[in-house]
This record gives structure tokens, sequence and C-alpha cells, in this order.
């Protein structure tokens, strides 16, 4: 037998039939095809969008994960259709996930020379390796007060932009991020980041960079202005694969690599130079 919580009524809550229709909605699936995919009838979806009928728990995670819905954005469905939330979230530290947490800092530490970093659900920087902070000289001291949130770091005038030389691009790159993620999401605190970041000043050279397949190769390259030379960098995103807790379905790890022989041989000689095997 389900355990009821207080229904969406009494909580001032939205009711569950407008969230998953949000949801539908935003993954582009009309009623149809979100029925043929939860193995249901349209007619019975409909009610449920409406408010006529109200779905079990296994239908409120069946239909969340026909729609790819975020862990965190699954217990908000739950509750709203009178549910109690399923998945935990644990702070990074919690002993529950120390498993998880020496997976992260190995990554981070193997990676080196090269840089390495992880971020939360709002690109808040968790944990970085050594060489990390080499990336980020000249940026302002505020910039650095935690929460780092490394989009602003990157995109801010006092901060990395002005040593970005393919700023134009990387911008683009990082926005086009961004709104993939609010649109995967509906994360208002990410919408409130996009528009402060689309805010800040871009000089015309670099706005006027446009992105065109020749020029940049196989990858999108961070081209970073440093004391050892321009820097040429290319990234990967790492996940955990198959979370069912909160924090960690939110983790992601990015993760650095050279462009070139150039950038490969600059890293190497600031590791040994720094003794950047230390994680910070």
């Amino acid at each position: 037998m389900d355990l009821r919580v207080a229904p969406p009524a009494a909580s001032g809550m939205r009711p569950f039939g407008e969230h998953l229709r949000d949801w539908r909605l935003r993954r582009r699936m009309s009623q149809l095809e979100l029925a043929s995919e939860a193995e249901i009838s349209t007619r019975h979806l409909s009610f449920v969008e409406t408010g006529r009928s109200s779905p079990s728990r296994e239908m409120v995670l069946r239909l969340a994960e026909r729609l790819d819905v975020p862990l965190r954005e699954r217990n908000a469905l739950l509750v709203a259709a009178g549910y109690a939330p399923m998945y935990r979230e644990r702070p990074l530290d919690d002993p529950a996930l120390s498993a998880a947490r020496e997976a992260v800092q190995c990554i981070l530490r193997s990676h080196e020379p090269h840089p390495a970093l992880a971020v939360d659900r709002h690109w808040n920087l968790v944990a970085a390796n050594a060489m990390v902070p080499h990336l980020l000289a000249g940026a302002a001291p505020a910039l650095l007060q935690p929460p780092v949130n490394v989009l602003r770091l990157s995109l801010h005038p006092g901060g990395v932009a002005p040593r970005i030389v393919n700023l134009g691009q990387w911008r683009h790159h990082l926005l086009e991020r961004l709104r993939q993620q609010i649109q995967a999401t509906g994360d208002p605190v990410l919408q409130a980041l996009e528009q402060e970041l689309r805010t800040y000043p871009v000089p015309a050279e670099a706005q006027a960079t446009r992105l065109a397949g020749e020029v940049l190769g196989v990858a999108m390259p961070l081209q970073l202005r440093t004391d050892a030379g321009v820097l040429a960098l290319i990234s990967t995103v790492t996940v955990f694969g198959t979370p069912v807790d909160v924090t960690l379905q939110e983790l992601a790890l990015e993760t650095f690599f050279p462009a070139d022989r150039r950038t490969a041989d600059a890293l190497r000689e600031l590791a040994q130079r720094t003794g950047g095997t230390q994680n910070t």
C-alpha cells in the first residue's frame, strides 16, 4: 500500500498533473507518445494531467523514467502526487558517499599534470586538482571566494575571460551547454545564472568571432593565455553512471586534455616546477 503524504492542495503546491504536463512539453512529447512509452492509455494520461485521476507511486516513477526527469525533480513529482520522496540527497562528505568521494579524488589526482575539477548542478566548484589554480591566475579575489561558480569565473571580465584567446567561441560553447542544461532541468537558478552571464560585456573582436568547423578541427578548444604561453585545452565531462542519490547525479567532473604537444609539454613542466601532484 502506498504511503501518502499531505495532498498538494493542502500544502499550496502545484498539482501533479501540471508538473507532468510541463515535463512532457519540455521533452517535446505528445500525450500519445508518452502514453505509448509508459504503456498506458492516452485517456488515462489525459485524466492524470487534468487531475481527474490520481497516479499510483509506481505510475509516477514510470512516467518520470520515460521523461528522463532528474532525480531531484522526481522527488518533486512524488511529493506533488502525495507520496514521500524516494531519492536521498546527502552532502558529498557524508560517510555513505565515501566510495564516490574517493572515486572523484582519484580521478582528479590521476589526471595531473592536466587540470580537472568537479562541479555541482549550479556549476559551483566542489573539488579541483593542483593544476587548476594555474588557470585562474589574475582572477579577482572576490570571484575566488566560496562558493566559486565556474561559469561566472570563466566569463566575468574580472575573472578568466580577459585571458581567453578565443573568448567568443568559448563563451558561445559555455552558454550553449548551460542552455541545454536548463532545457533538461528547468532549474530557475540556472536560468538566473544564464541571464547574468549574458549581461557581461564582450569585446567587439570576441563578439564577432564565429564558430567554424574548419577552424576548430575535431573539438572546441579553450585557448588560455598564461605565463607558460597560450595553452590549448579540450575537455571531457564525466558523470556517475547509475546514481540513486541526488548529489551524485548532479555531480560532474570536467577533465582537460592538451590539444597540442606544446601545451602538453608546458603543463608537464609547470607541474614539475610547482610540485603539482597534490590535490587542492
